[in-house]
């Protein structure tokens, strides 16, 4: 009888740490099935601006600014040679500095009527189109930012000064450098140092956001421009090969 007693107590541990550890592995079952949630950190120094209820309310709001014929009457005049001198000198700098030549494929994503382009083709850069949300034939296509309706790795330079209009500025990163080539240059003007118009979606407060957005790309520089109201121009070159892939 007291071997038998003995015996029902030795037992009892032995299933009590049976039951823990079932009950550990249905646990590890029960939060494998779970939805996974992103643990990446808020970019700081990277502002969304609050107020847009959907993504087609933002878009309305933009195409307030695009399709304004005050500002496009503007655009496509007073400030059609004044744009198209200044965007030239920034290109040849950096045809100077070899990041962009003559055989280069180009996109200027967010050219409303294309002056950026039309700068690119006059110091040697033909093969250069626009994307907008409004199209301005010859230079400039209908499409999305957010949303390129291009093919991966299909440019050799991509150029915008409005990454301040990305209501998704790492959507807006990512189709850069899906479409860009492997090799290939971006150029951006941000605003910095002052808070960018009433249209924007998002302030910058320094370029730390952009280096983390374009992860797949190393910065070649930055330097302070006066660019119509932008006041910094970064450099990126995607890489060759993504080192976190290997």
């Amino acid at each position: 009888m007291k071997e038998t007693i003995n015996q029902s107590k030795l037992s009892k541990p032995k299933t009590f740490f049976l039951s823990l550890i079932i009950l550990s592995l249905f646990f590890l079952i029960f939060l494998s099935l779970q939805p996974h949630k992103s643990m990446q950190k808020p970019i700081s120094d990277l502002k969304i601006r609050p107020g847009y209820t959907s993504y087609d309310n933002y878009i309305h709001h933009q195409l307030q600014k695009t399709t304004n014929p005050n500002l496009r009457k503007i655009w496509t005049s007073t400030d059609w040679h004044r744009k198209i001198r200044v965007f030239t000198q920034f290109f040849n700098r950096l045809k100077h500095e070899k990041l962009l030549t003559n055989s280069s494929k180009a996109l200027c994503v967010g050219a409303r009527v294309g002056q950026e382009v039309e700068a690119l083709k006059r110091v040697g850069v033909n093969d250069s189109v626009g994307l907008d949300l409004v199209p301005y034939p010859p230079n400039v296509i209908k499409g999305d930012f957010h949303h390129q309706p291009f093919d991966d790795e299909t440019f050799d330079f991509e150029f915008s000064n409005v990454f301040d209009h990305a209501l998704y500025p790492d959507k807006f990163v990512g189709e850069i450098q899906r479409t860009l080539k492997p090799g290939g240059i971006c150029a951006l003007h941000v605003a910095v140092s002052r808070r960018s118009d009433k249209y924007s979606a998002n302030d910058l407060y320094s370029i730390e956001p952009l280096k983390e957005l374009f992860d797949g790309s190393d910065l070649v520089r930055s330097r302070k421009v006066d660019g119509f109201g932008l006041d910094t121009e970064v450099v990126f070159r995607k890489r060759k090969f993504d080192v976190k892939n290997y």
